[in-house]
């Protein structure tokens, strides 16, 4: 008989992590009622992914879902709406551990007043990125139009990377931002670096704080 334990241990620790994912982001107001959500890999091929419908804030480890490589769970329930897109961005970074889309304020505004990307240059925070040693330098952002089909979205994600390489972070156009990391930790770094640059971007267009 298989020993499950160590997945199931690990299960634990990845729902912990995001349960406190979820309270820090809540804590700077970036998932209002029941947005958002957020997912890490797991060692044994499946993912920990937050399930559908519960505030991010108040999350238990019952809301905290392991489910397959198409998405779906042992016991049937289910996870959240946009498990596809977290799916998508392991399956193209295999780097990638953590997964968090936030609905903030200053990403939702920005993406309703950009084209289709937002360019961040000269900003001393860039360098909270991964990868990103200088300020001297431009990080594309690309804003995607919102769409129901979310398989339909996540293909436009992957030609966009087939086309440009991965990004940083992307946003969906009057929604939120997704970025990523290779731990919850560095995932919620990103998130807190791309708002405060996104509020930079709102203020230079004469925009307040939203």
């Amino acid at each position: 008989m298989t020993d499950v334990r160590p997945a199931t241990d690990e299960l634990s620790l990845r729902a912990a992590q995001l349960i406190a994912a979820g309270r820090a982001l809540d804590a700077r107001g970036l998932v209002p009622a029941t947005s958002g959500n957020l997912s890490a890999r797991l060692s044994d091929g499946r993912f920990a992914v937050t399930a559908s419908g519960p505030h991010k804030g108040r999350l238990t480890a019952d809301d905290v879902l392991a489910v397959d490589g198409e998405g779906r769970s042992a016991d049937g329930r289910r996870a959240s709406a946009e498990t596809g897109l977290h799916l998508q961005l392991y399956r193209r970074l295999p780097d990638v551990h953590a997964v968090l889309h936030p609905h903030a304020p200053a990403a939702t505004v920005l993406s309703r007043l950009s084209g289709d990307r937002v360019v961040l240059e000269g900003y001393e925070l860039l360098k909270a990125l991964p990868g990103i040693e200088t300020h001297d330098v431009e990080v594309v952002v690309p804003v995607f139009d919102n769409d129901q089909e979310i398989p339909r979205l996540a293909a436009r994600v992957e030609a966009w990377m087939d086309d440009h390489g991965p990004p940083l972070g992307y946003l969906i156009r009057s929604h939120g931002l997704y970025t990523w990391g290779a731990n919850v930790e560095a995932a919620l770094r990103h998130v807190e670096a791309f708002e405060f640059l996104f509020e930079c971007e709102l203020r230079l267009r004469g925009v307040d704080r939203p």
